[in-house]
């Protein structure tokens, strides 16, 4: 059974930095995508960044570049969302999933629970 874990969120103030991580079993992801969500009260889910198998190959949302960075270990089967200059808009449920390289839900076939991330002003 395929699972995705995702851990380190939590309340930060404004200008700080968190650090999430999403470990997967089940299966080895190293031929796929993965990439982050997230889903704020009243919004969308929201493309944030992708990571390609290889790890070459990021994209951003405009939003977040040059404040977040993925990346991936493959012999971990886990992928990272480093956040740095934290804003209060960045407070969702940050969410992990693997697929194909997208920027959109449907590209990703595989989805983890979820971590609170709340950014205090």
């Amino acid at each position: 059974q395929v699972q995705l874990v995702e851990s380190g969120g939590g309340l930060v103030q404004a200008g700080g930095s968190l650090r999430l991580s999403c470990a997967a079993s089940g299966r080895t992801f190293s031929s796929y995508a993965m990439g982050w969500f997230r889903l704020a009260p009243g919004k969308e889910r929201e493309f944030v960044a992708a990571v390609s198998w290889s790890g070459n190959f990021t994209n951003y949302a405009t939003s977040v570049k040059g404040r977040f960075t993925i990346s991936r270990d493959n012999a971990k089967n886990t992928v990272y969302l480093q956040m740095n200059s934290l804003k209060p808009e960045d407070t969702a449920v940050y969410y992990c999933a693997v697929g194909s390289y997208g920027t959109t839900p449907g590209a990703y076939e595989y989805w983890g629970q979820g971590t609170q991330v709340t950014v205090s002003s």
